[in-house]
């Protein structure tokens, strides 16, 4: 009985981990010893940019940044995932403008209605 009450706990626990999987956020600590050397930026390692204290911005990856007050920097997926649209349709993602457009596989100028989003 013991045995089935600590998978039955270990089932909830993973369970209720399987959300962060996905999260479409994350932070960055920031680096050891960037007040003494007087940095007050943070870098986006994806790009090789830097950001000021307090400035937020749009990445070329479509995250939206910020470095916060303590250097840390916090990076957020600027997008949501279209989900539950017509079988007839497709989504594709637009780089430039950081998002997904849905429309007809026979016909692109056509839209298609979506009934949900992930992300973001």
């Amino acid at each position: 009985m013991l045995s089935l009450k600590r998978s039955l706990a270990l089932a909830v626990i993973m369970c209720s981990l399987l959300p962060l999987c996905h999260a479409s956020c994350w932070v960055k600590p920031a680096e050891p010893g960037m007040y003494c050397t007087g940095m007050r930026q943070c870098l986006y390692d994806n790009d090789g940019t830097w950001h000021d204290i307090g400035s937020s911005w749009r990445t070329s990856d479509c995250m939206s940044c910020y470095c916060q007050a303590n250097g840390d920097m916090s990076c957020c997926q600027a997008y949501s995932e279209p989900i539950g649209f017509p079988d007839d349709c497709m989504k594709e993602f637009d780089q430039k403008a950081c998002k997904y457009n849905v429309f007809k596989k026979n016909d692109r100028s056509i839209p298609c209605p979506i009934s949900g989003s992930k992300g973001k």
